[in-house]
């Protein structure tokens, strides 16, 4: 199952899920689309695509998603939430009902989703969780912290559902990009460190099948981001990135 089946990383996943023949079930705002990157997923090797077009501020819509999903798979395996919302700061500290908005799809409702499918794991004794997070959740920054509140939000409350899951046999995977070139960064000027949402799928995909526990993709952000955690705060809130 993926949340977020239309966002440019999830969608790239399920080609690499398509080509070994997986089942799958894409949720997502706009039909149109999913139904388009359905169509796509079949003819390159999905041995069943379903799609619910499901807007993840509805929470009434939101609830039983994931025993939709088993049932119309015959089974789950395996979560992926890739949905997210990455509005610009100074929008989101104008405008109250956008903070929430931004709170809602990137952490409250996936932490809903969450809840149900590690009480599915639970019972069946195995499964694998996997959320996009961002390296943005490693430290608040003037330039986007609601966005970076959310994330590490998502991450601490992941790192107590894998010591939860652990016993039960399920895995669960934190995937942390750093910059990715997709429709949500599309007014950011680019640079060297900028990834590929193809990158950022392959890195997912191989972290799946070892099993991982965190991931930062590309492989040079884990470094990057250690020396930014490690400068003292006093220094911090005087720099300007």
């Amino acid at each position: 199952m993926i949340l977020g089946g239309a966002s440019a990383i999830g969608e790239r996943v399920t080609r690499l899920l398509a080509s070994v023949g997986a089942s799958l079930y894409l949720t997502g705002r706009d039909r149109v689309r999913i139904e388009q990157i359905a169509a796509d997923l079949r003819v390159r090797g999905a041995s069943l695509v379903v799609v619910e077009q499901m807007d993840m501020t509805s929470t009434g819509v939101v609830g039983g998603v994931v025993s939709r999903a088993q049932q119309a798979l015959g089974g789950l395996d395996t979560l992926l939430i890739a949905a997210g919302l990455l509005p610009e700061q100074g929008r989101v500290s104008a405008e109250v009902g956008l903070l929430r908005e931004t709170l809602e799809i990137n952490v409250t409702v996936p932490m809903t989703v969450l809840e149900e499918v590690a009480l599915l794991f639970e019972h069946q004794g195995h499964g694998q969780i996997v959320a996009i997070g961002s390296v943005a959740g490693d430290r608040g920054r003037a330039t986007n912290y609601a966005y970076g509140a959310a994330k590490g939000a998502l991450e601490i409350f992941l790192s107590g559902l894998r010591q939860r899951l652990h016993k039960h046999g399920a895995q669960v995977l934190l995937v942390k990009p750093g910059f990715v070139d997709n429709p949500m960064t599309i007014a950011f000027k680019k640079g060297p460190l900028w990834a590929s949402p193809e990158r950022v799928a392959r890195d997912i995909v191989r972290a799946m099948a070892k099993g991982k526990s965190v991931i930062y993709t590309p492989w040079w952000w884990r470094w990057i981001m250690l020396v930014i955690r490690l400068i003292p705060e006093a220094l911090f809130v005087r720099l300007r990135f």
